[in-house]
């Protein structure tokens, strides 16, 4: 199954009637793009970079879009990636790190996924206005919170994305993601903005084409003060697909994550057990109950 103007298939296990892949995505390639990625796939295996039981064809493609298809600036991005994750022992993070001061972190910087959106995106919550910053290096460290956040993307790649991909029967890509910053102070800020710069620079370099929404809310009127120092790290394509909100913010993501989805401090009615941060909720847990939810916004409004 493919679209009529494709060069390449639908990707296996869609079974959502509706679901029109973006453009660059599988089941939505131009000629001229389903040849870049095979040859891109071909040079990875001949120059011995390629790693089966990672890079699969949408791993690839995220490379490829996140370079506009420029397949040397894609193929220097992957390989930076890769030397990275020796460098860094990522796969060691990946199977050993174990944050066990996230309880204690979650009182002075909460950061968590919880459940899904809409479009079926695990939702990612981080409260920069709760920091303590003296507490939470008492009981943490900044490079610790780095290992924690790669951990995090690589669990997303292992488990979310793929659990939130079978639920929904279309592939899951993206994360829709929450930046609270009630009561925050360009001081507090300015606390962390060496770590916010390297989360940004992972996010972007390591893990490209991850963002599908990001919404910024309770946005203070010194915010474009801070926004001035954080644009610049963020790639024009990662900017656009940012949505800055005042208090009022409510509606805006109530449009995109169901009520039941959303904690109760945030709109919505959801109140988990122990605290919706140290849940972790979502198809990708055992207890999982949630329903499917299926959005009625056009199809050029959705990015996977």
């Amino acid at each position: 199954m493919s679209n009529p103007a494709s060069a390449s298939a639908m990707p296996p296990g869609v079974t959502d009637p509706d679901y029109k892949p973006q453009p660059g995505r599988l089941g939505n390639l131009t000629v001229t793009e389903q040849h870049i990625l095979e040859t891109f796939k071909k040079e990875l295996i001949d120059e011995g970079i390629f790693v089966k039981e990672r890079m699969d064809d949408a791993f690839l493609l995220r490379f490829l879009r996140a370079r506009k298809f420029d397949l040397h600036k894609s193929k220097e991005m992957l390989i930076n990636a890769e030397q990275w994750r020796k460098d860094f022992g990522v796969d060691d993070i990946a199977q050993n790190f174990e944050f066990t001061e996230k309880a204690v972190v979650d009182r002075y910087y909460p950061q968590y996924y919880h459940k899904v959106d809409k479009d079926g995106r695990p939702v990612y919550i981080e409260r920069l206005g709760q920091l303590d910053i003296t507490a939470l290096y008492a009981a943490t460290t900044q490079e610790r919170q780095i290992k924690r956040l790669i951990s995090e993307y690589e669990r997303s790649s292992t488990d979310r994305f793929p659990a939130c991909s079978r639920v929904f029967g279309h592939p899951v890509e993206t994360s829709c993601t929450i930046l609270d910053l009630y009561n925050v102070s360009l001081s507090k800020f300015y606390q962390v903005k060496d770590y916010v710069s390297q989360a940004s620079s992972i996010s972007q370099d390591r893990y490209p084409e991850t963002m599908g929404k990001f919404y910024i809310i309770n946005a203070p009127w010194a915010f474009s003060a801070v926004w001035a120092v954080i644009k610049p790290w963020l790639d024009p394509v990662t900017v656009a697909k940012i949505s800055i909100l005042g208090s009022a913010y409510q509606p805006e993501l109530l449009k995109q994550i169901p009520p039941e989805n959303l904690p109760k401090e945030f709109g919505g009615v959801c109140q988990c057990p122990g605290g919706c941060s140290l849940s972790d909720a979502g198809p990708w847990s055992d207890d999982w109950q949630g329903a499917v939810y299926n959005s009625n916004k056009q199809n050029d409004d959705r990015l996977y």
